[in-house]
């Protein structure tokens, strides 16, 4: 029977690609099963194959980044994410997992906001306040999936969630579709979409925990941001509306500077990095936004967004065993009008769009 649905799915792959495209043998997506939830829900894995040997693996529990395996200087392939082993670590909340986070990314203060006059109630799943979607966010849903069509020189998977008007307390059925792209030029790529049915906000990204040498901790890792200010919090990190200048500041990442260089100097509560950049572009278009390098395998990882903010987190619950770049409105948005909104209403669509490049020096 394995050997029946395996065949099977070479046989729909082959259908999806286009005919006569030159491509077609290079790039590739495979199906698998992964896992069964407690519901018998089963969960697959897609793995993205580009010409060029790169591997990217996509699991339908939170839409999650399982694998991203990339070439070092001499071509040998890491994973470059932090990852479970097995699909039971996932299923039983595994804490690095480089999942889709919604239906808001980053903090809203005291878990609640007013929009169009209703005042609403979240969740509270950080002390008071509500963080990344609360207790039951996107992350922990099994998403709908498909394979794209092959296209020359790229191969995709599509995934789907139908967010029901009141879940963790936001107003709306929201409609969202995440489709993964990885090129032959090493770029994987992330468009965001939704749609809603009421005014609500949203905040979407993908909360990878990144390693470009594979292991240890990554606070030798250089980092360089498209970034000259932040936007200050309190001790629960939560904005206080206020922004401010990053020079003269361990925030600094205008040149490229070590990640571990002057974490020292943060305050010792956060333990590491917790911080929002605020963008130089604002958001207005794709732009090259961040930089990662691994010195000592000549990993460089480029980051590019759509997105006006970015949360840097260096894992401090891991002994910063990664470093996250979280593209993202900025957070609490719904409770500060002066921040870019992340209220969608039901004549507008969203896209967003975030692509990592993979390259050596």
């Amino acid at each position: 029977m394995r050997r029946f649905a395996f065949a099977l799915s070479l046989c729909v792959l082959a259908f999806l690609r286009p005919p006569g495209s030159a491509a077609a043998a290079d790039a590739s997506v495979q199906e698998a099963e992964f896992g069964q939830m407690p519901n018998n829900t089963p969960v697959k894995v897609f793995t993205l194959t580009n010409a060029k040997g790169m591997r990217v693996k996509v699991m339908t529990l939170g839409a999650t980044l399982i694998e991203i395996l990339a070439p070092d200087r001499h071509g040998a392939m890491t994973n470059v994410i932090l990852g479970a082993s097995n699909f039971d670590a996932y299923r039983k909340g595994f804490n690095a997992a480089a999942s889709v986070i919604g239906r808001v990314a980053n903090r809203i203060a005291k878990a609640r906001f007013t929009l169009d006059g209703v005042d609403y109630k979240l969740v509270a799943n950080s002390g008071s306040n509500h963080i990344h979607g609360g207790r039951a966010g996107f992350s922990s849903k099994v998403w709908q999936a498909k394979a794209k069509p092959v296209r020359e020189h790229s191969a995709a998977v599509e995934l789907t969630y139908l967010s029901p008007d009141g879940e963790e307390g936001y107003p709306g059925a929201l409609s969202v579709t995440v489709t993964y792209t990885l090129t032959d030029e090493n770029e994987l790529r992330i468009d965001y979409e939704a749609t809603t049915d009421k005014a609500t906000p949203v905040n979407l990204t993908n909360h990878a925990y990144f390693n470009l040498a594979g292991h240890g901790d990554a606070l030798n890792h250089d980092l360089w941001l498209a970034a000259g200010h932040y936007t200050l919090a309190d001790d629960q990190l939560i904005p206080t509306g206020e922004v401010a200048s990053v020079r003269g500041t361990p925030l600094d990442f205008t040149m490229p500077t070590r990640l571990g260089a002057r974490i020292a100097k943060l305050q010792p509560k956060l333990k590491g990095y917790d911080h929002n950049f605020i963008l130089n572009h604002g958001g207005r278009t794709l732009a090259l936004s961040a930089r990662l390098t691994e010195p000592t395998s000549g990993r460089v990882m480029e980051m590019r967004t759509t997105e006006p903010g970015m949360q840097l987190y260096t894992a401090n619950h891991l002994n910063h065993a990664a470093v996250c770049l979280e593209t993202q409105h900025y957070p609490d948005a719904v409770n500060h009008p002066e921040f870019p909104t992340t209220i969608l209403r039901p004549d507008q669509r969203l896209h967003s769009t975030t692509m990592f490049t993979f390259r050596t020096q």
